[in-house]
């Protein structure tokens, strides 16, 4: 004979410690997650799509009442944004929902990742792929504030060392870098273009021996220094009527000096 017995159960009350009140009544500026390692599709500017990884930090403002946040529902929400393609319209929609989730007054999204753009070179044609650093940052409150970062490596050659020296000038590599606000449509591409000509000249993921001819002999005939690279680069942008606000920096890695050259300068367009 067989026994069955049935044994009721009791639904489990599980506490919520984040959402107790915090005896201290100190407010923190940002809390959440960092770092997270994840997949994102990308719109291109010809059209197609690229797919990339990105680290990806969230946080929102913790009134001074609340124990903690819910880390959890902070990848809840990118979870739920993953199925069309990222473009900076779309992440200010992330950033509010990343808000609305955590009933937080103030949200904040950015995820780095590296972009590539197929670039030919300049006498052969070969074509290699170059890889860019990108930065989407957004801020959501009362309104919505969001940042496109982009760098570029390129080429800077010295114009004291070609004055002073018989023959030949040293030339290095430098790290262009343009974080800006904007109206309107922005590609990465086009950003990129901007920081590209701001320099001596571009640099390619291939070049045979023509292109690299090519290549010295253009740098040589257009030497900056770090102060020329970010003057320059601030009149294209400043020529851009998309672009509203920007803080630029360039970095040139010294090839004679054991120091790096550096200069970065801010402009809010709307207050000039």
């Amino acid at each position: 004979m067989t026994v069955r017995t049935t044994v009721e159960s009791t639904p489990v009350t599980i506490p919520d410690v984040q959402a107790k009140h915090d005896i201290r009544e100190v407010a923190i500026d940002r809390v959440g997650v960092k770092d997270v390692t994840y997949p994102i599709r990308l719109r291109e500017r010809q059209g197609g799509e690229q797919t990339t990884v990105a680290s990806v930090n969230m946080y929102v403002a913790l009134p001074h009442t609340q124990k903690g946040t819910h880390m959890s529902r902070f990848l809840e929400v990118l979870n739920d944004h993953t199925g069309q393609p990222v473009t900076p319209d779309r992440i200010p929609h992330i950033t509010r929902a990343i808000g609305k989730r955590l009933e937080a007054e103030e949200a904040h999204f950015e995820a780095r990742f590296p972009y590539f753009i197929s670039k030919h070179a300049p006498v052969t044609g070969q074509t290699g792929l170059m890889n860019y650093e990108v930065t989407f940052e957004c801020t959501a409150n009362s309104h919505e504030d969001f940042i496109l970062s982009v760098s570029a490596p390129a080429t800077s050659l010295c114009p004291c060392s070609k004055e002073i020296s018989q023959y030949g000038a040293h030339n290095q590599r430098c790290r262009i870098e343009a974080k800006v606000r904007f109206k309107g449509e922005l590609w990465i591409e086009d950003l990129v273009e901007l920081l590209e000509q701001a320099a001596s000249h571009p640099v390619y993921a291939v070049l045979k021996r023509p292109d690299e001819k090519y290549v010295t002999e253009k740098a040589y005939e257009n030497p900056k220094f770090v102060e020329d690279i970010v003057r320059d680069l601030a009149l294209a942008l400043d020529e851009d009527d998309r672009i509203t606000w920007y803080s630029i920096n360039s970095e040139n890695y010294e090839s004679i000096h054991s120091h790096n050259a550096y200069a970065q300068l801010t402009r809010d367009k709307k207050n000039r």
